[in-house]
């Protein structure tokens, strides 16, 4: 088998790659059998003389390849026919703008294995970049707390080398000592968040103890599901509420009155209620910054009306009148929205992500998979029919 790690061809561009130099080196290390190569790139934040020095081949063309593995949709004048592609291809939820894309693919005859449904038997995935989109998105929500109440001034992320930077520069941090922070789930973006609040002076509390308890110095809570959302008939049932969550109510307005930051880092399902509304927003005192690492726009957080960017990072948002303003104002709410933050740190990133690649993609690819797995990931087969798991795609392919 010959894999092929593509150059990213999305627009705007990302610097990301599936495996480092080094993991490249260890994957042909682990399995002697595979040939790889890496396709030249001028903007990969892992230069192609990275990869030579590890004895990488680097080409021009995938043509003779098996297996192409990217990171982003592939555009698609550059699919090539009858290969197997891994990437994430932003299809599953029928999104309208990536029709077309599985148009082709099944055009093409090719194999699609998709990232984001690559789940253990417990139906947990295995593959992403959550970790890392929850770091640089607690990261910048401090940087934009600072920046909103005039207090410190923090490097954007992407202007930092590496991680190790990233925490240097937290060293800036400076609270009031009433300052209080909340933070929603516990996934792997609620993981990654927690590395970066350990970074700081802040004493973590119970969701009780975030309610009802008197404070002198900085603090923040973590909450899960059963914390702010209740049903009106029957106790919280975390089977009960992801299987169906349109019976139940949020009650996370009674947390978020007491913050000054909310950090979101929660999968929301959109049969679910809203988590903050306006009204929720305009009784919300001292809430003046929500870095919305999760970024479901016009979803469950009003205030949370666009994606940002990395470049603009920050807007404001007035919960009287619903509307966009300068984040600046005094009554305005400071949104952080960026919809993709590990593009910000591309090389710590993309070693995490190629960390989980050799540790769950790959094993099964070349060996054993007794789960099947990556026949659950595959999208679309060799045929150019939709594998059986995703027949629920059929009505979105012929534009229904």
């Amino acid at each position: 088998m010959k894999i092929g790690i593509i150059r990213e061809g999305k627009v705007p561009p990302d610097l990301r790659v599936a495996l480092s130099p080094k993991q490249c080196k260890a994957l042909l290390t682990m399995y002697p059998h595979v040939r790889l190569v890496v396709e030249e790139s001028p903007i990969r934040t892992f230069s192609d003389q990275a990869y030579r020095d590890e004895g990488i081949e680097v080409v021009s063309q995938l043509d003779d390849c098996d297996v192409l593995i990217g990171i982003k949709e592939v555009p698609k004048e550059h699919l090539l026919a009858n290969k197997t592609y891994v990437f994430f291809s932003h299809t599953i939820k029928k999104q309208p703008y990536n029709r077309a894309l599985l148009q082709t693919i099944l055009a093409k005859k090719i194999r699609l294995i998709d990232y984001e449904v690559i789940r253990d038997k417990h139906r947990n995935r295995l593959i992403g970049f959550g970790r890392y989109a929850g770091i640089v998105g607690a990261y910048n929500a401090f940087l934009t707390y600072g920046l909103k109440h005039q207090q410190y001034q923090l490097k954007p992320a992407h202007q930092c080398v590496n991680r190790s930077e990233v925490e240097q520069e937290l060293k800036k941090v400076t609270f009031p000592p009433n300052f209080r922070c909340l933070v929603t789930g516990f996934g792997r973006v609620g993981h990654g968040a927690k590395e970066i609040i350990d970074c700081l002076p802040i004493t973590e509390v119970s969701p009780e103890e975030f309610l009802t308890g008197n404070f002198n110095e900085p603090i923040f809570c973590q909450l899960e599901a059963g914390d702010y959302f209740e049903h009106p008939e029957k106790d919280f049932d975390k089977p009960s509420f992801y299987a169906d969550p349109s019976g139940f109510r949020s009650k996370l307005v009674a947390y978020a009155k007491k913050a000054d930051l909310y950090i979101p880092c929660h999968y929301w399902d959109n049969r679910a209620p809203k988590l903050l509304t306006q009204t929720d927003l305009q009784s919300c005192d001292r809430l003046r910054v929500i870095a919305d690492i999760s970024c479901d726009v016009n979803g469950p957080i009003a205030a949370t009306v666009k994606a940002s960017t990395i470049a603009n990072p920050i807007y404001g948002y007035n919960p009287i009148t619903g509307e966009e303003c300068d984040f600046r104002l005094p009554d305005a709410i400071a949104v952080m929205a960026v919809d993709n933050l590990p593009c910000e740190l591309p090389k710590d990133a993309s070693e995490d992500f190629g960390a989980e690649l050799l540790k769950h993609f790959f094993p099964r690819l070349f060996g054993e998979d007794p789960d099947r797995i990556l026949y659950f990931a595959t999208e679309t087969t060799h045929n150019g029919e939709l594998n059986e798991p995703f027949a629920y795609l059929k009505d979105y392919i012929e534009g229904n």
